[in-house]
């Protein structure tokens, strides 16, 4: 029979007036906690790119929103302003004054004791006109 020797080790020394021999010693973290919080980080990066994103889509719904209604109070106040006019229109067809001025501006019509003169007025030349007579002019005087 063999005989096994013992495998001793070798007894540690600790010197209490050397500090480098705990300073030696690596202080070791739990593996399971660092990886929890770094998960726990993770997470909470991803919920402030989220609340970002949020609040810059929110801003810009805000900006489009406020665009529209000055665009729907600016219709609404034209609208306002086409009743007022619609319903003086309407005090004016319902006097017999307003329904003469009517006849005589628009429909050229006129009163029993009325003679309708119309005078027919040549319009304006354009500017289009005046500029085609002017080139046609320079031109005529360099020949």
């Amino acid at each position: 029979m063999r005989y096994k020797q013992e495998q001793r080790r070798p007894k540690r020394v600790i010197n209490r007036n050397n500090k480098r021999a705990d300073e030696r010693k690596p202080v070791k973290a739990s593996s399971s906690s660092n990886g929890f919080y770094y998960s726990f980080l993770t997470v909470l990066l991803l919920c402030l790119v989220q609340i970002t994103i949020s609040a810059v889509l929110n801003i810009s719904k805000i900006v489009s929103y406020k665009a529209k209604i000055v665009q729907i109070t600016k219709t609404r106040n034209a609208a306002k302003a086409l009743n007022e006019q619609l319903q003086d229109n309407i005090k004016n067809f319902s006097n017999v004054t307003g329904l003469e001025a009517i006849a005589r501006n628009n429909l050229k019509m006129s009163g029993e004791d009325e003679v309708l003169v119309i005078i027919n007025t040549k319009p304006d030349e354009t500017k289009e006109e005046k500029e085609i007579v002017t080139r046609f002019m320079k031109l005529k005087k360099h020949d």
